[in-house]
């Protein structure tokens, strides 16, 4: 297994992302698919569906005694398991509602109103896999915010099924219904709403190129949440770090896709070399083998720093999806990171815990987009409205400054809109 171990200026020349611009023939197709969509509803979703996913499916939604089919075939362990990570998710996700506030002086009153979203669209990948996870990370926030309304699209099986663990997510996620439609078709059929699927306002979920693609298209005629590429970690460690926990969460990752990228950032060459032994042995009894050596192969890298405090400005740059520190004193180092979807702080507190259990969402910024982009949560599913009200003393007094800006920008109207107010409220002399 071929893992370089290079300085970061050797990194960046050796390992390079694909763009979404870079996908042109898949956006010819995805534009195609939505006007299909757009223009046909039901008929071209199941003609799609078909298509791609091999299945000639009738029935789009999901009936009630399918779900609780689906539940009562699912292991009580995988129940009660989904319940404890529900429970958790939804305890992290209550600390950040919005609540409405207030502000004011003599004579005026501002505020902020927050709202949630009425329906929202989640996007759960399927087919042959199940992301019971995913429902749960996608929906959990939406019904802490208040949202009525949360449409799940998900591809079936090759019987037209649609997994029973993902079904069993659904069930105690509480999702108002779920229909068996994949892929950018699902995307369109949430934007623009068709005979069996209702339009929503927003879509959140990760997916495949397709469905990404199809967010960037839908984007303006519904909101999203972003555009996920594919997954990644990158790992600060120095030595005496454990190399076997390191391998073991390159490796998380690296399973996922060819394309998912795996990092590890030290100023230890022993480490280093330890970690890529481990990585080795580990891999070799891995189920996913293959994908996980196309990611280490194509975009791994072991990064080497002079110390740790070249190792923050190569993190910050990176802006990693998931950045786990392994280090002795961890915490110290928490204001040095200003760009990370999320932060794993210690050895035992791997990636994964994050994926299914710990209630920080999942749906993390790839791609460099932590930057300036954050996880899924509950802001992602509220609308906020500004409020404002003065009184005639309170506008008098403002009008003159407002009328000097106003005049300052070339915009007479507004400077008239004010003033008028101001003239029309002066006491009348009396003759």
């Amino acid at each position: 297994m071929s893992l370089p171990v290079c300085s970061f200026a050797d990194y960046k020349k050796i390992r390079t992302a694909p763009a979404l611009s870079d996908y042109r023939d898949e956006r010819k197709q995805v534009l195609k698919i939505i006007e299909e969509v757009r223009l046909n509803g039901d008929p071209a979703l199941r003609n799609y569906t078909r298509q791609y996913d091999k299945v000639q499916v009738d029935q789009l939604k999901v009936s009630e005694q399918e779900i609780a089919r689906a539940v009562e075939t699912v292991q009580p362990e995988l129940i009660e398991a989904i319940r404890g990570a529900k429970k958790n998710i939804e305890r992290f996700h209550q600390h950040q509602v919005e609540r409405k506030w207030w502000d004011s002086g003599p004579g005026w009153l501002t505020g902020q109103n927050i709202k949630p979203l009425q329906a929202v669209g989640v996007y759960i990948p399927g087919g042959t896999a199940a992301y019971p996870s995913s429902v749960l990370m996608t929906v959990l926030p939406a019904r802490v915010a208040g949202v009525n309304e949360i449409y799940i699209c998900t591809p079936p099986d090759s019987e037209g099924k649609i997994n029973p663990l993902t079904l069993a997510a659904v069930h105690e996620a509480g999702a108002t219904a779920v229909f068996k439609a994949g892929g950018a078709q699902a995307i369109a059929a949430l934007a623009f709403g068709t005979e069996t699927i209702p339009a929503v306002q927003k879509i959140v979920g990760p997916g495949n190129i397709y469905v990404t693609l199809a967010k960037k298209e839908v984007f303006g005629t519904v909101g999203i949440d972003m555009l996920a590429g594919p997954s990644e970690i990158a790992i600060v460690a120095e030595k005496g770090a454990r190399p076997d926990y390191i391998a073991a969460d390159l490796l998380s990752q690296a399973e996922h896709d060819p394309l998912s990228r795996s990092l590890l950032i030290t100023p230890s060459e022993e480490l280093a070399g330890l970690v890529v032994k481990e990585l080795e042995e580990q891999i070799a009894t891995l189920p996913r083998k293959k994908i996980a050596e196309q990611s280490l192969k194509q975009q791994g890298a072991v990064i080497m720093v002079a110390g740790l405090e070249e190792a923050w400005p190569v993190v910050n740059e990176l802006a990693p999806e998931h950045l786990e520190l392994h280090l002795e004193e961890a915490w110290r180092y928490l204001d040095n990171i200003t760009s990370a979807g999320a932060v794993f702080i210690g050895p035992y507190t791997p990636e994964s815990l994050g994926d299914y259990w710990a209630g920080s969402n999942h749906v993390l910024p790839t791609g460099g987009a932590a930057r300036y982009a954050s996880a899924l949560g509950v802001s992602d599913f509220i609308k906020r409205s500004h409020l404002i009200c003065y009184t005639a003393a309170a506008l008098q007094e403002s009008a003159p400054q407002i009328a000097a800006l106003a005049r300052a920008e070339g915009f007479e109207a507004h400077a008239r809109a004010v003033l008028l107010r101001r003239k029309n409220d002066e006491p009348q002399s009396q003759d």
